[in-house]
Formats: C-alpha cells, sequence, structure tokens
C-alpha cells in the first residue's frame, strides 16, 4: 500500500519532495473542528466517542442497524489468543491459526513464465510473473455470481517497485539522486513497468489450503508498460487528457501507483490510482496552463528515472500526460481480454481505496480518500441503480453520478458537498469551463468548495449491516499547534486516528451525516500521546497509522497499519480486529504482524468469513534503521529480511497470505 513518503527509502534524502501537492486552501483541518466542537481536555479524556455522533442528530442506535449480539450482550465479537508485540524477520499470527505465503513477487501466473531467478530478471519474464508490491486484495468468486468459498479470482494490484532490493547493484545513495538514477538502466526501468500494474490468479482451497490454479484461462497479468485502459466518463476526449500518443484523449497505456480498491456488486475490481506524481519528471515551459494543476497534484515527483526513457513521463514533452492517471480503474476479471477503464466521473486525485455498498434505493456508493495531508474524504453516488439479475446491465454504471467531498461541522455532524460543474465557484469564473475541468482538477474544486482539510484520509469502509462508515485517517505529521488550537487531539499528529460516520437515516447517498472519533491511535501508556483506546486494549493491542480496513460478513471491523515498525512502536504493521459496540468499543487485539519492514494491505475475506487474505508490501525497506539487529539500510545484497523464502541470496518478496483457522472455523471467533 502507499507509505508515507516520509517513509520511503528512495526518499530519505529528498524530504523536499514531500512537499509537492501541499493543499495550501484555508479550508478547516478536523483539528480546527474538534477543537471548537469538544475542547481538548474533553477529547483526549475519550469523550469524542460517543458526544459528536450524538449531537443533533440523536442517539447512535437510532441511526443505524442491529449491533452484533456479543456487544449488545457485553462480550467480545472476537476470541483470538493476542499476539504479541515484537518486531522479527518473520511474520507472526494468532495461536490457533495457519498464515500460508499464497503468492509472492516473481511466481508464475501466465503460461509460459519461467521460474523467478532474481540474478536473470527481464521484463518479458516480469510481464507473466506475479507483479511487486501487492496491496489490494479482492475475491471474485467462482463460478461468477455464486458465494463459492474455496474457487475463485485473487485480484491484487501491484503499487510501486522498490529498487534497491529488486535489482543486484542497485542501492540507495542518501546523497543524489542523479548517483541513484544513474544505476538504473532502459532495461531495468522496463523491469519496473511491468511489475506495477495487478493481477488476477485463479485460487483454489482443498485439504483446507489455497492454492493457484496454474494456466488457468482467468489468470492475467496487467502492467505499467502494454496493457491499453480505455478512458470513460465525463472527462473521456477531453483536450487536456490528449497526447501524442492519443490524440482523441480515450487511450491509456497503463495504471501506475495502484494502491487499495474494491470489489463491486457486479464482480468486477475497482483499482484505485495514488501517488502518480512520482513517476513524472521534467519541467513546463513558463505559464503553461497546467502548471497550478500540476503543482497541486505534486507533480512532477521525480522518484523514478522513467522520463530519460520514455517522453510519456516527461512533462516537458507530453505535458497531459499525467492527467491520465489518479483516477479509479474497473477491471472485469471474469474476462481475460476486457480492456480495463478509467472511471473519470470518480474524479482525479491520490485514491487509496474504492469500498463500496449498494443503498437501500439501489443506487451504489463508493467511499475513497485522497492520501496525502490536509487531503479530502469523497464519495460517489451512481445515478443509476444495481441489477442483481443483469450484470451486463451494471458494467457502466460509475460513468454517470455525483462525486462529493466531506465537509465536518463543529457540532458532530456534516455535509458532502457536490462536486457539480455549474454550482456554488465550480463556474468558468474560476477555471472550470466543464464538469471534466472539475473533476480533473477534483482537489481543488474541493477547496473551493469548504471541504475540511483531513491527516491523510485511506480506506473509508462503509459497514452494511449497521450503516456505519469508519474512515482510516494515516497521520499528519506536520499539523502545527496553531492550526488545531486547544482541542486538536495532537499537533504533529504521528499516530492518526479513526473517524466513525453515521449517514443521515441510514442512507448511504444522504448529503447530511453524523460523525464521531472512535480511536485516537498511539500508545495509550504514554499520556503526552493523548490516546482514546478503551481501557480494556492491551499493551499488544494498540496500534498507530490506520491504513486499510475491512468489515467482515459479521459486520466486524478491521484494521491494517501502515508505517507502525519504527522504534517506539516495539512492533512491526499487521492486522488489529476493533471492537466498534458496547462497553469494550474502541478496544483492539492484534491478530498478525509482518516481518521487519514491511507493511500491512489489503484484507479480504471469503465470503465465510474462513479465510482472510492479506498483502504483505515491501518487506526489508520500512523503518530498518531503527532495528540495527536487522541492518542499518536494506539492499538486494544485504536485506533486514529474506521473507518469506528464507534462502541465501533470494531478495524479499511481497507476498500474498492466507490466514485460516486450524480448526476450520470463522476468522476472529
Amino acid at each position: 500500500m502507499d507509505r508515507d513518503i516520509e517513509n520511503m527509502t528512495r526518499s530519505m534524502a529528498f524530504e523536499a519532495d514531500e512537499d509537492n501537492g501541499r493543499n495550501e486552501s484555508p479550508n478547516d483541518t478536523l483539528g480546527d473542528i474538534i477543537t471548537r466542537r469538544f475542547g481538548r481536555r474533553d477529547a483526549l479524556k475519550g469523550s469524542l466517542a460517543v458526544a459528536a455522533i450524538a449531537a443533533t442528530f440523536g442517539p447512535l442506535s437510532a441511526l443505524v442497524g442491529s449491533r452484533p449480539a456479543a456487544a449488545q450482550a457485553g462480550k467480545s465479537a472476537f476470541s483470538f489468543p493476542e499476539v504479541a508485540r515484537g518486531v522479527g524477520r518473520d511474520h507472526a499470527v494468532a495461536e490457533g491459526y495457519s498464515a500460508d505465503v499464497l503468492i509472492r513477487w516473481g511466481d508464475p501466473v501466465l503460461p509460459g513464465a519461467p521460474a523467478f531467478d532474481p540474478m536473470k530478471q527481464s521484463a518479458e519474464a516480469q510481464k507473466k510473473q506475479f507483479g511487486y508490491n501487492n496491496d489490494f486484495v479482492g475475491y471474485a468468486p467462482l463460478p461468477a455470481g455464486s458465494t463459492s468459498a474455496e474457487n475463485g479470482l485473487l485480484c491484487v494490484n501491484h503499487e510501486y517497485t522498490d529498487e534497491e532490493v529488486m535489482f543486484p547493484g542497485v542501492g540507495v545513495d542518501q546523497q543524489s539522486k542523479e548517483a541513484n538514477f544513474k544505476a538504473m538502466t532502459r532495461e531495468l526501468v522496463d523491469i519496473e513497468l511491468a511489475a506495477h500494474g495487478g493481477s488476477v490468479v485463479e485460487i483454489r482451497k482443498s485439504g483446507g489450503k489455497w492454492q493457484v490454479v496454474a494456466d488457468s484461462r482467468y489468470n492475467r497479468r496487467i502492467t505499467g508498460s502494454d496493457t491499453e485502459f480505455e478512458i470513460t466518463g465525463p472527462a473521456a476526449g477531453h483536450d487536456r487528457l490528449k497526447t501524442k500518443a492519443d490524440p482523441a484523449g480515450r487511450k491509456v497505456v497503463g495504471m501506475l501507483n495502484n494502491c487499495a480498491g474494491g470489489m463491486t456488486p457486479w464482480g468486477t475490481w475497482l483499482s484505485a490510482e495514488e501517488n502518480i506524481n512520482g513517476y513524472f519528471w521534467g519541467k513546463l515551459e513558463d505559464g503553461h496552463p497546467e502548471t497550478a494543476n500540476h503543482k497541486r497534484m505534486g507533480v512532477p515527483g521525480a522518484w523514478y528515472n522513467w522520463g530519460a526513457y520514455y517522453d510519456r513521463f516527461d512533462v516537458s514533452k507530453e505535458p497531459n500526460e499525467a492527467n491520465r492517471f489518479g483516477w479509479i480503474v474497473e477491471i472485469d476479471p471474469y474476462d481475460p481480454t476486457s480492456t480495463p477503464k478509467k472511471r473519470t466521473a470518480l474524479g482525479r486525485f491520490k485514491h487509496e481505496g474504492a469500498d463500496n455498498v449498494v443503498n437501500k434505493d439501489g443506487r451504489v456508493v463508493i467511499y475513497t480518500g485522497d492520501d496525502e495531508r490536509f487531503e479530502y474524504a469523497y464519495k460517489f453516488v451512481t445515478e443509476g441503480r444495481f441489477n442483481p439479475s443483469d450484470r451486463r446491465a451494471n458494467m457502466d454504471l460509475l460513468d454517470r453520478g455525483t462525486l462529493y467531498v466531506a465537509r465536518f461541522d463543529a457540532d458532530g455532524t456534516g455535509t458532502w458537498l457536490p462536486l457539480v460543474h455549474g454550482q456554488g465557484p465550480l463556474t468558468a469564473a474560476n477555471g472550470f469551463n466543464s464538469q471534466a475541468d472539475v473533476l480533473i482538477e477534483a482537489r481543488r474544486a474541493s477547496d473551493l468548495l469548504g471541504a475540511t482539510k483531513m491527516d491523510r484520509p485511506e480506506d473509508i469502509g462503509p459497514n452494511a449491516r449497521t450503516g456505519k462508515v469508519y474512515v482510516m485517517l494515516t497521520n499528519n505529521t506536520r499539523r502545527k499547534a496553531d492550526q488545531v488550537d486547544a482541542v486538536n487531539p495532537r499537533p504533529d499528529n504521528a499516530f492518526g486516528h479513526v473517524v466513525e460516520i453515521a449517514e443521515e437515516g441510514g442512507d448511504f447517498a444522504a448529503t447530511r451525516f453524523a460523525w464521531n472519533v472512535l480511536v485516537q491511535a498511539g500508545d495509550p501508556g504514554v499520556a503526552a500521546v493523548g490516546a482514546t483506546f478503551n481501557p480494556a486494549t492491551t499493551q499488544n493491542g494498540w496500534f498507530g497509522m490506520p491504513d486499510n480496513c475491512a468489515i467482515d460478513g459479521q459486520g466486524r471491523l478491521w484494521i491494517t497499519t501502515d508505517g507502525m515498525g519504527f522504534k517506539d512502536t516495539k512492533c512491526t504493521d499487521g492486522v488489529w480486529a476493533m471492537e466498534t459496540d458496547g462497553a469494550l468499543r474502541g478496544t483492539s487485539k492484534l491478530f498478525y504482524r509482518v516481518p521487519v519492514g514491511a507493511e500491512m494491505c489489503g484484507p479480504c475475506f471469503v465470503p465465510d468469513d474462513r479465510t482472510l487474505f492479506v498483502a504483505v508490501q515491501h518487506p526489508a525497506t520500512d523503518n530498518v534503521k531503527d532495528w540495527p539487529e536487522f541492518g542499518k539500510l536494506s539492499s538486494f545484497e544485504d536485506p533486514a529480511t529474506r521473507w518469506p523464502d528464507f534462502k541465501d541470496g533470494m531478495p524479499p518478496r511481497p507476498a500474498v497470505v492466507a490466514i485460516t483457522k486450524k480448526d476450520g472455523g470463522i476468522i476472529g471467533s
């Protein structure tokens, strides 16, 4: 999943790059609002957990569906033995569970794929092999339309690449970006391009264990190098999407930095393009009309030197190419010959996810965060309605609808503000000549609407059983004390928090909502941190940097983290089970943790809740400097861990892990 750029190995010496895309609008931060609403003392006591959502809208119980039986009885919804806090070269899972590596970087996906050989990598091989840095994991049952929990299609994003542990002889020079780029040849860049994108892999459960179905007719690799995508929706064909290679502005090669996502009710895979700015370099000519737009998105980020070999990644040669990335992509995993579609109606920004729910009136609501400090939370409501008996009728639902951005008010309520051309400030007078302009510059449009600046909104998960929506806010270490006044839970917010939303009347398409803070993350044993976990949370159970989330079939919330593995936390990233109701509300328990330097991504339950798939991303790269026993800085030759193979000469390999209960039971119960 996306790492906080601050933790990215490639940018250790280039922190100035982090300012790219900074939101300089005067809009309120969530901290400003909490300050006005409650006061710092009440926030630190945890009164936010109930006060905000009760204000104006009434008791939470009147807004949402039934609570889980365990919560009503005052019992925990989770009965697994908690994993001990720690950092190690291997992963760890709760006692009574198995955590099996299902597929890893370089494993064969397509017929004819060679076995992975780290010393003989090639772009042609990588196009047939599982890509790098698996993030989102989705499950599409087989046959299509069924609820099969033992045969299906795994849909996986490949977000980005870590050259220093991928390729021999390529280290990270912390003093010189030029030196790093010099080590990257065109051949290595081509491998990187092929390692981006996504994979569809058929899997089957046999004897209690999951296996990849070799040479399945469904297996597919989507790459950054040669997969063609169709641009659809209001921005399709717009002049700002036209390039020399695509004068019509309707086709683009590749998807990049695909972070989290979602699976639609009709069985398609939504893949969210996030930090696309890092792939571009060069400089626009003075006075170019895209200058302000690119700056707002942080383009060019120059994390990679692809522009040295391909003009489309050099903004001085192709200034519109960057506008063709940063979208939600829809892919049909059941048809490996289908053309993926970039759905522009959902807006362009640094998308984290695309969790969705069918509303009670049949419209589909998709929630997505813009994962950068001081950016916004969004939702998209389709114009048309989901037809459960006609899959084909649903295939273009995402081309028409309304995109909204959230404003959180001081009285514990909020409003979804429509990003519609011609309404309010979204007019030609402010540079928006069409709905396409609004969507291409969704960030600037949200600035003008007065949306609330958030602390890196990542996954936003709707719970269809309870009507609640959970917003993962990872951190914001740039928030200053004078931005939060007396009450913001934390200036220099290093650990993040989780916001809970209740849409008005239990209607996911409503334009009004109530909100509260479920937990403020961090070590509750350190008073200065200001964490607000339930006192029942153990020293193993607290977490920081909430990133992804999943709602299982019983309506229980599971949270994964990004950035935990530094010295003060005494724990790597992992999966935490979170109580959301009853006397234990705000209690979390550690279920699974990753090896040193890795991030936890992609939590995905199969329909019977007896398997949890997770994605272990970038093992051996993040925060390893805090753990000298694992090495000061990882490289291909000397990584902090060789997980999951633990073989001499084999680099660390991002992988998807299948977690099952040894007795075959429901995960967490």
